[in-house]
């Protein structure tokens, strides 16, 4: 019982103080067009992970921050040519490093209406069948119990561990204790409906489009969706570890058909919105 009341209370004291760090924390300048963003009718902000001293999932012929800013420009000029009237924010658009708060900023400064945090997943040397897993999944904030999702949110969130002080940036939270994540279980996702809508295009596109196999659509602990006060999604386009699903992500093909794949399902949610607009 006393564990239980401890951990109640560091939960609020942490819940107290992220609020705080969220609203003073200054993030560098964003990219491309962030500026505009209050011009238009609709801003999704674009989020490549990792970059700069932070390479992400590495493989044998690239890694993970160079594919996610590939595709993330590449879907940033479809929606740029195609939906005139949205704004495409970018939290980076070169080799630069971000902290999660600062991705999260980004967001929030130019009032998003939709997050997508582009990724690549894979998994640790001498797990079977590493070089065989393959698969898109695309995720949204919460608490999955099975212990490989908490895993990808713990790998993805220990990107913090760069940071210098972190335990007190992040009041508390660590990345890689599962008692930490009962803070996502908590919270009130107000955005989850409309995030979940989107997810769900974007995995069924990245399998229909993209050719990816089926990893499904999840719920994990990830700081930066939970930080944005906008729909949001973190989405894992292919295991770096499989040697042909890497091949895959180099290529100028696997680009095009990720990219293409997250705008058809973008396409499709802005369609909904605008009609929901109308009806207003």
């Amino acid at each position: 019982m006393k564990r239980i009341v401890k951990y109640c209370l560091a939960v609020l004291l942490l819940l107290t103080a992220v609020g705080a760090v969220m609203a003073v924390e200054r993030a560098p300048r964003a990219g491309k067009r962030a500026v505009a963003a209050d011009e238009q009718t609709f801003t999704v902000v674009i989020d490549a992970g990792h970059g700069g001293k932070d390479p992400g999932c590495l493989g044998k012929l690239t890694n993970e921050k160079t594919v996610t800013l590939n595709v993330a420009k590449a879907l940033g000029r479809m929606i740029e040519d195609s939906c005139k009237d949205v704004t495409v924010v970018y939290t980076r658009s070169d080799d630069r490093y971000l902290t999660l708060q600062q991705r999260a900023n980004v967001a929030n400064r130019n009032k998003g209406n939709l997050f997508i945090s582009i990724h690549v997943n894979s998994l640790e040397r001498g797990v079977l069948n590493r070089e065989k897993t393959a698969g898109s999944s695309v995720y949204v904030v919460g608490v999955e119990k099975e212990q490989s999702t908490l895993s990808v949110a713990m790998r993805e969130n220990s990107v913090i561990e760069l940071e210098d002080d972190f335990t007190a940036r992040y009041s508390g939270f660590d990345p890689q204790s599962a008692e930490s994540y009962i803070i996502f279980e908590l919270s009130n996702d107000l955005h989850l409906r409309k995030s979940l809508e989107f997810a769900n295009m974007a995995q069924n596109e990245l399998v229909s489009t993209a050719g990816r196999r089926n990893k499904g659509v999840r719920q994990a602990g990830f700081w930066v969706l939970w930080a944005t006060s906008m729909p949001a999604v973190l989405v894992e386009l292919d295991f770096m570890c499989n040697p042909e699903s890497e091949r895959f992500l180099v290529s100028g093909d696997g680009v095009i058909r990720c990219s293409t794949a997250l705008y058809n399902a973008f396409a499709r949610y802005l369609q909904n919105y605008q009609a929901q607009q109308r009806s207003l």
